[in-house]
């Protein structure tokens, strides 16, 4: 039944899910609640109505297994890059263990020149918990890559929902609206970062802006 609900989900993003994926899936969901936050320290938070409307945070240097996809549809290319990082996380690893989920998960996206539409590669990226961080395990997978990511300064605003190109690129626009003319942080490249796993329909998103050094 699970295997079929993410069947499902898969089909929606326009892929197909692999019978490979069934115990993969099923491990994530046993230890669904044992999630490791991604360490970082809030700078400061800018509030509307006593809501905080985006805060700026700063998230140390770390070490990320990494895969990057060049589908035709942005879903596409983060479902396959996930089901990979899934497999890695599960089983498929130099210590051969489940090596457990951290939140959130990134997708570093590039707009094209004109700012209209996403340019095709698409990187995701997984935080490796705390007690593998010094000795990564070696993924199976040579599409994974372990790459230390230098430290990120970053401008977040939450939204909810699905993430698709059209969702992306409107949540980019209301915050530049939201934030006014800048130079501090880049135009061109993103990251869409993601809390919960895409078979929940309103799960949490973060847009953010990176600063510049």
């Amino acid at each position: 039944r699970l295997f079929a609900h993410w069947e499902a989900v898969a089909s929606t993003h326009r892929v197909s899910l692999p019978r490979d994926m069934a115990g993969p899936i099923a491990q994530m969901a046993r230890h669904s609640q044992a999630r490791e936050p991604v360490p970082y320290v809030c700078l400061s938070q800018h509030g509307k109505c006593e809501e905080a409307a985006y805060e700026e945070r700063r998230y140390p240097a770390g070490k990320w297994a990494c895969v990057t996809m060049g589908e035709p549809m942005y879903e596409q290319s983060i479902s396959m890059s996930f089901m990979k990082l899934m497999r890695y996380i599960c089983k498929e690893n130099s210590v051969g263990c489940h090596l457990g989920m951290t939140v959130p998960v990134l997708n570093e996206i590039h707009l094209t020149k004109e700012g209209t539409e996403l340019e095709r590669e698409v990187l995701t990226a997984y935080y490796l918990p705390g007690a593998f961080q010094q000795n990564p395990p070696v993924p199976m997978d040579p599409e994974i890559h372990i790459t230390e990511r230098a430290p990120l300064r970053v401008i977040t605003r939450v939204f909810y929902g699905m993430t698709t190109e059209e969702t992306i690129l409107r949540e980019i626009s209301l915050f530049w609206e939201l934030l006014g003319s800048t130079d501090t942080v880049l135009q061109g490249t993103y990251i869409v970062a993601s809390y919960e796993n895409p078979s929940i329909p309103q799960r949490r998103n973060e847009i953010w802006f990176i600063c510049r050094a």
